[in-house]
């Protein structure tokens, strides 16, 4: 009787840290035998997911990591839907292509053009996608032979998904590298390296390292010059992931987009200062007709007729859904406040950490709201690393890291200010960044950190 009353109890009505879940070890590498109460299995897991950073304080990720109450209940209505079922779903695919048309006129599409974009998982399927369809249009347009190789000219500074694309679709990659003093891309450099085989350049509005962008204005005249000159009409895409909702909100007059004539492809992160949570991305393009058709498919084993051409399949709605929400609650009057509030803070913080004497501020332009700082030389015994980590130890998350070829002997420490960064959390995170440089300069016997070994680029936290 006893034994009864404990197995009616553990299936319902006892706390349920009294479980013998919580005195037994779960498995781990196989699905295990028996199923367990549903309170169980939540609790398991989030007790052991306590062990993630706290995302407000993660200032690592571009990533977004506040939406309001009302997006999160418009989300969770929608989280069962599958987005690329748009005979069951049409609705869903009206949202999309709103949010199309409405990137494409924000990155100022020409009336005459006829822009044509797609959701993706984030923008590294979207720069995949757009780069897929630019080697397609070289060899039908501009490959003379058929030992002609494709190649793809971008700087050192760029995601690692450009790498992922040139080797997954052979193209080869011509990397500019850095210079420790210049951390993008110049037209100079771009012209010493391409030539009628260049698929497409590629150029980044807000780096990952540094936050800085390439002087795209600059590379499009060139290009403009290079067709004029030799013929080769060798286009740009240019990867805004992080910049792509800042920069058209804070400075509306900067040319960018497609009113540079050689833009013709832009991605964009949805899930950056989109504002949306991961994962959800965009590839636009400025001219359907220029869309190579042979990457696009059309099926018809969920319900019409249906085109795709995408990389992903199935995926879920909730990134298109709170995409258009954001559209639709902020307009382009709440995504300027919200973008200027945070570059505001980014400089703030910027300005209280250069005032210390401790660190020299890489992205004095500040076109972005990202603080990337290396420390000065005087600062011996400790590195950005070790600092890094001492955070840690107060909850904050931030990125250290090593600039690429030819400046990868440049260490920097990066602070990414997002909508829910404040005023006042600037000056607890600057007091704890001088709280851990005290510590970190006192006399000890513990090692400090070095930079991980060379096992190739280091790319750090997007």
């Amino acid at each position: 009787m006893l034994s009864r009353k404990a197995n009616s109890s553990e299936k319902g009505h006892a706390s349920t840290y009294s479980g013998r879940y919580f005195r037994e070890p779960i498995p781990k590498n196989a699905i295990p035998e028996k199923s367990m109460p549903a309170n169980a299995a939540y609790q398991l897991i989030h007790d052991e997911l306590n062990m993630d950073a706290n995302p407000s304080l993660n200032l690592a990720s571009f990533v977004t990591t506040w939406m309001e109450p009302e997006a999160i209940k418009l989300l969770n209505e929608n989280m069962h839907k599958n987005f690329i079922d748009h005979d069951e779903y049409p609705q869903t695919e009206v949202l999309h292509k709103r949010c199309v048309n409405m990137l494409a006129h924000l990155f100022n599409v020409p009336e005459k053009n006829n822009a044509i974009g797609a959701a993706t998982i984030g923008s590294s399927e979207a720069i995949m996608l757009a780069l897929l369809a630019h080697k397609w249009n070289w060899r039908k347009t501009r490959r003379k032979n058929e030992t002609d190789k494709p190649n793809i000219v971008f700087g050192a500074e760029v995601h690692v998904c450009w790498e992922k694309f040139a080797r997954y679709f052979d193209v080869e990659m011509r990397i500019i590298p850095l210079e420790k003093d210049c951390f993008t891309i110049t037209a100079e450099k771009v012209e010493q390296t391409i030539d009628e085989n260049t698929i497409c350049v590629g150029a980044i509005l807000g780096t990952t390292y540094s936050g800085q962008s390439d002087p795209i204005e600059e590379i499009n005249e060139l290009l403009l010059k290079i067709k004029k000159e030799k013929g080769w009409d060798i286009p740009m895409h240019i990867d805004a992931a992080s910049g792509g909702f800042v920069t058209p909100f804070t400075e509306p007059d900067f040319k960018w987009d497609f009113r540079l004539e050689q833009v013709k492809s832009i991605n964009v992160s949805g899930h950056k200062y989109g504002l949306v949570y991961p994962g959800i991305g965009w590839m636009l393009w400025r001219e359907e007709t220029e869309f190579p058709e042979e990457i696009i498919f059309k099926v018809n084993y969920l319900g019409g007729w249906m085109p795709t051409f995408t990389l992903n399949f199935s995926c879920n709605s909730l990134g298109v859904i709170g995409q258009y929400y954001n559209f639709l609650r902020l307009g382009k009057e709440g995504y300027r406040n919200i973008m200027q509030n945070c570059l505001q803070n980014a400089q703030y913080l910027a300005g209280l950490l250069e005032k210390s004497g401790k660190f020299e501020m890489i992205n004095r332009s500040q076109k972005l709201p990202i603080v990337a700082m290396r420390l000065k030389d005087e600062m011996k015994g400790y590195s950005v690393f070790d600092l890094s980590s001492k955070l840690r130890e107060r909850g904050w998350v931030m990125s250290a890291y090593t600039m690429p070829p030819n400046a990868e002997e440049i260490a920097l420490l990066r602070v990414v200010v997002k909508e829910n960064f404040s005023h006042d959390m600037a000056d607890i995170l600057f007091q704890d960044i001088l709280n851990a440089c005290d510590a970190l300069e006192k006399p000890t016997t513990e090692p400090k950190q070095s930079p991980p070994k060379d096992q190739g680029r280091h790319h750090p936290i997007c």
